[in-house]
């Protein structure tokens, strides 16, 4: 299914944003009727994320987080328990996969299970080579540091 934005022309114009345009096009189909397990986005800062995913009864060793290369899968794997006689079971007893795309330099910090809640944090960590730099207009060599350099020394 073709999204309902030509992204052709930007295409044409730009150099390494295949992945991006890929995922614009592909978002339209990608997590169609995926609803299981339910699940929270919440920014805690400009660079600090955090996934709550609803995962009632499922224990520490039935749930696996993995991350990979601009993508975060989670996976609960619930082992039937034969032995029980069940009159009624209204608790959702199924096995999931939740994908999350990631941005370039997110990482997994931590995990944490609690009361049926499992939380994952992330943070994005910007490589010293990537954050803004000012140059220096100066004589045959040029000098360059960071903004943020030049902020620490100015408050030393």
């Amino acid at each position: 299914m073709r999204s309902a934005f030509d992204f052709a022309p930007f295409r044409r114009s730009t150099i390494g944003f295949d992945r991006l345009f890929d995922l614009l096009e592909n978002s339209a189909t990608g997590q169609g009727g995926e609803n299981y397990p339910p699940f929270d986005l919440l920014k805690l800062d400009d660079n600090r994320y955090r996934i709550s995913l609803a995962v009632a009864g499922f224990r520490r060793d039935e749930i696996e987080i993995t991350a990979q290369q601009n993508q975060l899968i989670v996976t609960g794997k619930k082992v039937d328990d034969d032995k029980a006689d069940y009159i009624h079971r209204g608790i959702a007893n199924r096995s999931f996969e939740r994908r999350f795309g990631l941005a370039d330099h997110i990482r997994v910090t931590d995990a944490d299970l609690s009361d049926g809640m499992l939380s994952i944090e992330l943070v994005r960590e910007i490589p010293e080579a990537m954050k803004p730099r000012k140059i220096q207009i100066g004589g045959s060599t040029p000098a360059t540091e960071t903004i943020e350099s030049q902020a620490e020394r100015a408050d030393a």
